[in-house]
């Protein structure tokens, strides 16, 4: 059946079940939606169970929209949301989109905005005609979330024209063919950690789940995912699918628009904002160290238009015969295991990205329940028999041991971290131990895009842990804006903290891959009396993994020259903080999956690590097993 016979009886089921009084203009695909422009959308309002049953009888989700002609404007629209929403809320913002008939209302408490099951939305619809929009104003006040929403709402007019090609698409004509195999290719990160990609094949879609770089091969041929095997096409790409924002899983989709891809990304709402951030970050290093840029800036931006957020527990049509549906993976912000629903209930596929199975400070543990499984690729980063991490309250006693010994000497505790995740995960722990005055006035300097990181997290509680969001919202204490905490603003204030009184450094990049780290690594590191700490995971081929390992001079570049700098800093590494499961955690998330998978594919992790997970798992769940390879191309059904 070709695109517009499906319209077309979508067409005909609207007038069906929805009633005349709606005064529906048009009918079209945008994305996996159905839209209904109305000129009476108050009529669907009152009559919501005509939309429920037409989208239960066409098998869709149905959005209504409302005719330009039924929209209050202007000055009186802001008028009558102001008297319809409480004062309490904070409204900050009202902003108008024309092109999607939305009004996009950013508050301090957007509950207050929403209404009890969503009654203060539905008043306001009833009373302007536009359809509201509410967002969150950061607590914590932001360039990046500012600029994204800047960006989409300037890009509506294009991104309803990418809305609607991508719709058209995703409904396309299969030929009557039947999804008999699905196929696959592993293009990076298979036995190694780094450049994290594959493809899924039947005979209808293509889809590619993330698409990273490793930052710690810099221009090398292993930096960048393997699309040139023979079957990737770019153009016939269907979809994009980024589990988390981190660059090893997404570093290199800025390329693929680069390279001429048209189709959408799909990922969650802090993906989207994390990756715009990283992204930029990660193009700044690269520049900083006189590297050739390995795709156009402008192509960062071009992101933005094509994604497509997507919630936990959404289902999602992404191809004309694969489902997805996002859930929570327990790593970072927004990270997420991948679930695919591949034909009418033929196959169903999982992939982890990173996870984290238990839960931490920040996060939830991550998602073991799923209606079907037949196959699951996993992370295996920590998957080695000795790869098994102390508990939290350990690895934080003994770092806060570690800074106490260091500023009692008179010296710097320098923490390299990730931007996104850990940095967070620690100022939850440092704020806590000031606040039992443990690490009573010692100042913290969060250096490099973690004050910007950690303002979108503030920006979507929600997806924070249970605890940490009723802290925030109920008892009024959001640990994130402790005044402990002070941002670095530049290379001045930078040389002020090098120069000053002794503190604790929480600053980018996590490897010593670029970025303030090294910077504070060069000045800091002959001196005794400093201490470095890390807390992460260090590739193998980084100047992190290189001082871990105990070199005492490194070769570092400075100013287009390589000098050599010594460390005689004390080197301390915390395990235990890891937003990676350990192996017991990884063999026990198995263990929980419910159902249990036919096939266990491991990747993303060191070769070894690997093939040992396989072949434990294999021995405890009695399933096939598998460390693939990359460039290996594996079928699943």
């Amino acid at each position: 059946m070709v695109m517009r016979d499906i319209l077309e009886e979508i067409r005909h089921a609207v007038r069906e079940h929805i009633p005349e009084a709606a005064l529906v203009t048009r009918v079209d695909f945008e994305g996996s939606e159905v839209v209904l422009y109305s000129k009476n959308p108050s009529a669907l309002t009152v009559n919501s169970d005509a939309v429920k049953e037409l989208a239960r009888v066409i098998r869709k989700r149905v959005i209504v929209r409302p005719d330009s002609s039924a929209l209050l404007q202007g000055d009186d629209a802001k008028k009558r949301i102001l008297e319809i929403v409480p004062p309490e809320a904070g409204i900050v913002e009202i902003k108008f989109d024309l092109v999607f008939g939305e009004v996009i209302i950013e508050a301090e408490k957007p509950g207050l905005v929403i209404g009890k099951s969503g009654s203060t939305l539905n008043q306001i619809r009833a009373a302007i005609g536009w359809v509201p929009r509410v967002i969150r104003a950061p607590p914590i006040p932001s360039k990046i979330i500012k600029s994204v929403r800047q960006q989409l709402l300037a890009s509506s007019e294009k991104r309803k024209e990418i809305l609607i090609k991508i719709g058209r698409k995703l409904h396309r004509s299969t030929r009557d063919r039947e999804t008999s195999w699905i196929r696959v290719s592993a293009m990076g990160g298979f036995r190694e950690v780094g450049r994290t990609s594959m493809l899924i094949q039947t005979p209808e879609s293509r889809v590619l789940v993330d698409c990273g770089v490793n930052v710690a091969a810099g221009n090398s041929e292993n930096a960048y995912p393997y699309l040139n095997i023979p079957e990737f096409d770019i153009e016939q790409l269907d979809a994009v699918v980024i589990t988390h924002a981190h660059l090893d899983h997404c570093g290199f989709v800025p390329y693929l628009y680069y390279m001429g891809y048209e189709g959408p990304i799909y990922c969650t709402p802090p993906t989207r904002d994390l990756m715009f951030l990283l992204h930029w970050d990660f193009l700044d290093v690269v520049e900083r160290e006189g590297r050739e840029l390995p795709y156009p800036r402008k192509y960062v931006k071009e992101i933005l238009k094509y994604a497509i957020p997507v919630e936990y527990g959404e289902v999602t049509d992404i191809a004309p015969d694969i489902r997805l549906t996002l859930h929570n993976a327990g790593h970072i912000l927004g990270s997420s295991i991948a679930h695919f629903h591949i034909g009418e209930g033929l196959y169903n596929l999982a992939y982890t990205g990173d996870i984290k199975f238990e839960r931490s400070r920040l996060l939830q543990p991550a998602n073991v329940r799923f209606p079907r499984l037949e196959t699951i690729i996993m992370e295996s980063t920590y998957g080695g028999r000795r790869d098994v991490q102390p508990s939290r309250k350990k690895a934080e006693e003994f770092m806060v041991k570690v800074i106490k010994e260091t500023i009692q000497r008179g010296g710097k505790a320098l923490v390299p971290v990730f931007s996104v995740g850990r940095a967070q995960e620690l100022m939850l722990v440092l704020e806590d131990y000031a606040n039992e005055g443990v690490l009573e006035d010692i100042p913290v300097y969060l250096d490099g895009m973690i004050w910007e990181a950690t303002s979108i997290h503030t920006t979507y509680p929600e997806y924070l842990n249970i605890g940490l969001r009723n802290e925030i919202f109920h008892k009024g204490h959001n640990p994130f804006i402790s005044e402990i905490f002070s941002r670095v603003t530049g290379a001045a204030n930078r040389k002020e903290i090098i120069e000053g009184d002794p503190s604790i450094i929480l600053a980018t990049s996590g490897m010593l891959a670029g970025g303030p780290s090294v910077e504070y690594l060069r000045k800091l590191g002959d001196d005794s009396k400093n201490s470095i700490i890390f807390v992460g995971y260090q590739a193998e081929g980084s100047l992190g993994r290189r001082i871990q390992k105990g070199w005492k001079e490194v070769p570092m570049k400075e100013n287009g020259k390589t000098r050599v700098v010594k460390v005689n800093m004390q080197v301390s590494t915390v395990e235990g903080f890891s937003g990676h499961s350990d192996r017991n955690q990884l063999l026990n998330y198995i263990k929980r999956l419910n159902p249990k998978p036919e096939r266990i594919v491991t990747c993303h992790g060191e070769e070894s690590k690997c093939i040992e997970l396989a072949s434990a798992l294999h021995k405890i769940s009695r399933s096939e097993t598998r460390a693939a390879m990359n460039l290996e191309a594996f079928r699943v059904k």
